[in-house]
This record gives C-alpha cells, sequence and structure tokens, in this order.
C-alpha cells in the first residue's frame, strides 16, 4: 500500500466520471495522490463511485465493491468507501449486506467523503476538475436529475428532479477548462432539452451552447441525451449556424411504435418521431444522428417490433445502441406493466436490430470514402494514431484510423484526413497533402 494514496474507480455513465474527476481535484487539493481507474490500485483508501441504472451495471457494480473488500480483508487495503448511483439507490440494503465497506455516500453527498478523512472540502472550488481523459476534450455536466419519469427508467428515483446549473457558472468552469488545454467539449445531462426550465423558466439550452461557443479556444462543442418531446427548435440554428458546434446530436427515441411509446410514458407518439427526425435533418442538413433503442418492453409484440425496424431502416442512423429491457424496482413499468416478453425473443430481437444497424453504419461510412474530413487525433495505438471527426463522440462512436507511416501526428491536433477505406464502424484515411 502507498501511503497517501487514494484510488478512485469509475462505473457507468460520463456523468460520473465528472464527479469522480471533481472529487480528485479535491483530494488533491488536500496532499493526496490520486489515481484513477488503475489496473493495479495500490493505495490505501479506495472509492467506488458506482452505477445503479439497469441490472447489468448493479451487478458490476456489486462484484467491485466485494472485491475491494476481500482486498481489505487481506490487508492490501486499509478502506473502503463508495458512492454514486448504486449506494444512492441502495444505501440501508448495501450497509446491511456488505458491512466491510466503511462508509456508504450517494449520489449527491459524496463531498463529505472529504471531511470525513479529516480534511476540507473547498466550496470555492467545486466544479474544479483533474481530468482523466486526454487533454483536450473534457465532459460537462449541465444538469442533474430528470423531470421525465419514463416507466421504465429508475434515474428520477435515483437522482431526483431536473436541477440546471446556473449559465454563469456553467460558462465559467468552460473558460477555465479552456485555459487548461481543453478544445472538445461533450455536454451532457440526463436530458439537455429541459435545461433552464426550473431555474428561468424556460428552455435555454440554445442560449447556453451560443454562450459556450463565444469562448475563445472552444473548437468543438457536442450535444448529448435530447428528449424528443417539446423539442427546442431554436437548437437546430445553433448548430447549423455556429461552426464549432458538431453537426452531432444525440437523442434517445426508444421506440417508434405509438402503443410501445405510450406505455413507456413518453408522450410522443409514431407521426410525432418520424416528423422530429424528418425535421432535425430539413434544418441541419447533414447532420449525425445518435440514438438508443429498447426492445422487449411491455406491449412490443411482432408487430410493434417490425415497426421499430421499419423505423431503423428508414432513419438509418449514423450511430445506434439498443438494449433489452429489465424491470427496474420503484419504477411505474415494474408497478404496472407485467414484464411479457421472454428473455430469449428480447435477446434475438436486440440481435436483429444490431444487425440490421451494423449494415446501415456500413453504408453510412462507406458514403464517407473519398471525402476529406478535419479529424482530432485521441492516441496512438499500435501502428495508427486514433482519432475522430465531428460526428464522432470519444467511447461510443467509431473512430478515424491513420497510419503512422504517414508522419508524426500530435494529440489534441486537427489534421486534414482523406478517407481511403471503411470497414462496418471504422474509418481509415491519409493525411491530405
Amino acid at each position: 500500500m502507498r501511503k497517501n494514496t487514494i484510488d478512485i474507480i469509475t462505473l457507468g455513465c460520463s456523468k460520473n466520471l465528472v464527479d469522480s474527476e471533481r472529487l480528485i481535484r479535491q483530494l488533491e487539493l488536500n496532499g493526496y495522490h490520486v489515481t484513477h481507474d488503475s489496473d493495479n490500485p495500490q493505495g490505501e483508501i479506495i472509492v467506488v463511485n458506482t452505477c445503479g441504472f439497469i441490472a447489468d451495471a448493479q451487478e458490476e457494480s456489486v462484484n467491485m465493491i466485494l472485491e475491494l473488500c476481500q482486498a481489505k480483508e487481506e490487508g492490501r487495503v486499509k478502506q473502503v468507501y463508495v458512492m454514486g448511483c448504486l449506494s444512492q439507490r441502495f444505501m440501508k440494503e448495501l450497509g446491511h449486506e456488505i458491512p466491510q465497506v466503511d462508509k456508504f455516500y450517494g449520489k449527491f453527498n459524496w463531498t463529505e467523503l472529504v471531511n470525513d478523512l479529516g480534511k476540507v472540502y473547498q466550496k470555492e472550488r467545486q466544479y474544479e476538475r483533474r481530468l482523466t481523459t486526454p487533454k483536450h476534450y473534457a465532459y460537462l455536466k449541465i444538469s442533474e436529475g430528470c423531470d421525465r419519469h419514463c416507466a421504465y427508467c429508475a434515474i428520477p428515483i435515483i437522482t431526483g428532479k431536473h436541477q440546471s446549473r446556473p449559465i454563469e457558472d456553467i460558462v465559467a468552469e468552460v473558460e477555465h477548462l479552456v485555459s487548461e488545454g481543453v478544445k472538445e467539449f461533450q455536454i451532457i445531462a440526463q436530458e439537455l432539452t429541459y435545461y433552464g426550465l426550473d431555474l428561468y423558466g424556460k428552455q435555454r439550452i440554445a442560449e447556453l451552447v451560443e454562450r459556450i461557443s463565444d469562448i475563445k479556444g472552444v473548437k468543438w462543442i457536442r450535444l448529448h441525451y435530447a428528449y424528443p418531446m417539446n423539442f427546442p427548435w431554436e437548437l437546430l440554428k445553433v448548430i447549423r449556424e455556429r461552426k464549432n458546434v458538431c453537426k452531432y446530436l444525440d437523442i434517445a427515441l426508444q421506440h417508434v411504435s405509438t402503443k410501445v411509446l405510450t406505455n413507456m410514458q413518453r408522450h410522443v407518439d409514431k407521426e410525432e418521431t418520424y416528423k422530429l427526425i424528418e425535421r432535425i435533418r430539413e434544418e441541419v442538413p447533414g447532420i449525425c444522428l445518435r440514438t438508443t433503442l429498447m426492445v422487449g418492453f411491455p406491449g412490443e409484440g411482432e408487430e410493434e417490433f417490425e415497426e421499430l425496424k421499419d423505423f431503423v431502416r428508414w432513419a438509418k442512423f449514423d450511430r445506434m445502441g439498443a438494449f433489452a429491457y429489465s424491470e427496474e424496482e420503484g419504477t411505474p413499468a415494474q408497478k404496472k406493466l407485467k414484464d411479457e416478453v421472454p428473455d430469449e425473443v428480447k435477446q434475438q430481437r436486440l440481435s436483429d436490430l444490431m444487425s440490421l444497424q451494423q449494415e446501415i453504419s456500413a453504408e453510412v461510412q462507406s458514403a464517407k470514402v473519398g471525402q476529406t474530413l478535419k479529424v482530432i487525433i485521441d492516441r496512438k495505438e499500435g501502428e495508427y494514431y486514433v482519432g475522430r471527426t465531428e460526428f464522432d463522440s470519444p467511447e461510443v462512436d467509431p473512430e478515424v484510423l491513420i497510419p503512422v507511416a504517414d508522419g508524426m501526428l500530435r494529440r489534441g491536433s486537427f489534421y486534414d484526413v482523406e478517407i481511403i477505406d471503411s470497414d462496418d464502424f471504422d474509418l481509415y484515411g491519409k493525411i491530405k497533402k
């Protein structure tokens, strides 16, 4: 064990990652050496930032906690602390089942950990972070919680009502991160199109993005997790006209069948969903659309699943993820709807849907062969430099591979790249001379 060293392990989404980065900074301000997601944690103290969204994520978090408690019993770790969504949701149960954990914190009171270690939490520096991403990009969390109450989702149970951060705080954070070398911002929230309603009485996501895009040094802004109901159309004008706002929108649609959407409590129907996609593409030509879909939700029979496949064929999403429905304790679906689709049927539908998307992705990517695209370099990996276009978000989207033999490239720098080949997901290119 290394004295005065703390290892932090982050599970789940990029919103959790931002919390971990803020905690790391507070610990460093108090004199600790902190590592993140180390392959071989060696600190006296380990903090696990958990995910509690779906069953698989919960299982992963519990297994990690148990593994670290075993290390504590063997004398390889002195203290284990747990924070995040899982402990927010099941704190009492976890405390009873895993008493070896020194203390459980929720989603929002993790700041107490600093004080519990005998240190001082510096509130005036609460938004400072030590980035765990490459230094040229960062995730920017603009709100917490969600007011949507979709039938399947436990997020409102875990995080509570939507809480927007003031525009001034977000702008100040971006200015600080730019001064540290960040060029690219992934704007994230559980539901970013709701931004501003609680603080200002109206949606202000378009204004926020404009304010961020005005900051000198911000090269790319990318938007994640929009909601289809009451979409703020003024946002499309910002995406279309601002050069440093990527033509990219992540909008989780979940399904297209009106029957299923009604059961999901999504407050949109099939016709509105088709019109939404049409209007977005009309107003922002060339936009990259990413979505997430769900199969096997109560009410999805063969007819409804065929509707979903027809929609995917029509929409030809640039990026698409999907998952099979599983009941989450305390949600409206768990209380009111019967989980009637057999697991084997869910998995077959999931496989069918992703196979369809693989064909679409291959078609979308092959259409880029011969084009010259602006690419930011993330890393060097084997015989390739690995980068992304404005249509590619880190971690979740395809990448552009450029042979190292083409010459030395700098991480975090932009290059014009001629696309010379593609596969189902990734692109291959060469530096445009």
